[in-house]
């Protein structure tokens, strides 16, 4: 990251000023920068920050995998490297044919039974009496760190979700999905893609007066005004076709649906950074405030009311405000740690996160900064503060530090 951009995204934040997708509501489109000259900070100032979606090919993210690992055999025998790779590894399948409480149900299948079924599937003309099953949410990373067949491209390498994982073993964000014709940042190693995406608040017309988003956002019943009464204002999505080695960023906030048009194999990484830190704090506090409100009649009889609505929250988001508060702290130490080394460029085996240079760790804690003062400056967050006994160091005393290495950094 230049200088220039490091301190445009800083004042950008500082005005809190929101991004605007007017221009997607009038129709257009998502770009496909390309080229050797886009670099990382162009990515970092026109997507990253912005929260814009694009299209990026091969030769721009330079981070194809090993493609004879995944290419489909010449005479039709599937996918004869990652069998031989990956076999026995078990894998989750979701049967697209069967709809039950607005999911697919799933199942575990060894990868090479998985493969097994692709293989007879495509023999049929793509159909089965099994119907259509897509292996999905598969963490292949996480089950074989030493994969070696794919690296996550340098525009996406601040990811603090998983350098945060990573860092307590437990689990990581990084999936592979393999599926037929017909199955539903993404990154395609082999096949092609439909994608349709609403800019955020779009997904709101998309709800049925029970409030549930719509299954299928290409259903008929969206034309009915007693099931779906926004659906009238609604755009039409915005459609992109994913083609083969081509990367596609789904920036936070956009609803999507996937429809795979060929046999498909993809990464996906789910991920969060400075640039969007601030939309998951907002989610964390929208959805303990949902838990509030539905079992606020208990407040006053129930003990440890406040812990129990951080237990509840957890069980639907996956992390509570004390967990959010060690997320932060987590990144904000390796942040210092490699400030304080004095390092300009970390090279290979830098320090964790640190690999996109000085420039975007300052940017880090400055972002980590503002989330740790708007945390603190919660009152169900400083109530956990005196309660729990579970969290690391201080909050304000990490503040406090996280603002003067920042500072003293950026002059």
């Amino acid at each position: 990251m230049d200088e220039e951009t490091l301190r445009e995204a800083l004042a950008r934040y500082r005005d809190a000023g929101g991004p605007s997708y007017e221009e997607f509501a009038r129709g257009g489109g998502i770009d496909r920068p390309g080229g050797s000259e886009l670099s990382y900070s162009r990515f970092f100032r026109e997507f990253l920050v912005p929260n814009r979606p694009c299209v990026l090919s091969g030769s721009v993210t330079a981070a194809q995998p090993a493609p004879e690992v995944w290419r489909p055999s010449s005479n039709g025998d599937g996918f004869p490297k990652i069998h031989h790779r990956f076999s026995d590894a078990v894998v989750p399948v979701a049967n697209c044919d069967v709809q039950e409480y607005n999911a697919n149900p799933k199942e575990s299948l060894t990868l090479s039974e998985y493969l097994s079924y692709w293989r007879e599937r495509r023999a049929h003309g793509h159909t089965s009496p099994r119907g259509c099953l897509y292996l999905k949410d598969w963490h292949m990373h996480r089950d074989f760190p030493d994969h070696g067949v794919y690296s996550t491209p340098l525009f996406f390498r601040s990811d603090w979700l998983n350098e945060y994982w990573d860092s307590i073993r437990l689990d990581d964000y990084r999936f592979v999905y393999m599926g037929p014709k017909g199955s539903c940042w993404s990154a395609n190693l082999c096949g092609r893609k439909r994608w349709l995406l609403f800019p955020p608040g779009e997904e709101a017309a998309l709800r049925d007066r029970a409030g549930s988003l719509a299954y299928d956002v290409l259903s008929p019943a969206l034309r009915d005004p007693q099931l779906y009464p926004g659906a009238a204002q609604s755009h039409s999505p915005i459609e992109v076709i994913q083609e083969p080695g081509e990367v596609l960023f789904v920036p936070s906030g956009w609803y999507h649906q996937v429809h795979n048009l060929e046999d498909t194999i993809s990464v996906n990484h789910n991920w969060l950074n400075g640039c969007n830190v601030d939309t998951v704090w907002r989610f964390l506090r929208a959805e303990l405030s949902a838990v509030q409100d539905e079992i606020g009649e208990w407040r006053d009889s129930m003990a440890d009311w406040h812990q129990h609505c951080q237990v509840m929250m957890k069980s639907c988001t996956g992390m509570d405000f004390s967990q959010f508060y060690v997320f932060l702290e987590t990144i904000a130490r390796n942040r210092m740690e490699w400030l304080d080394s004095g390092l300009e460029d970390p090279g290979p085996g830098g320090a964790q996160g640190s690999e996109l240079g000085r420039r975007q760790a300052m940017f880090d804690l400055h972002r980590v900064g503002a989330a740790l003062e708007s945390l603190l400056a919660d009152a169900d967050f400083t109530r956990l503060e005196v309660d729990s006994p579970g969290l690391g160091s201080s909050p304000g005393g990490l503040l406090r530090e996280v603002r003067e290495v920042a500072d003293s950094a950026l002059t």
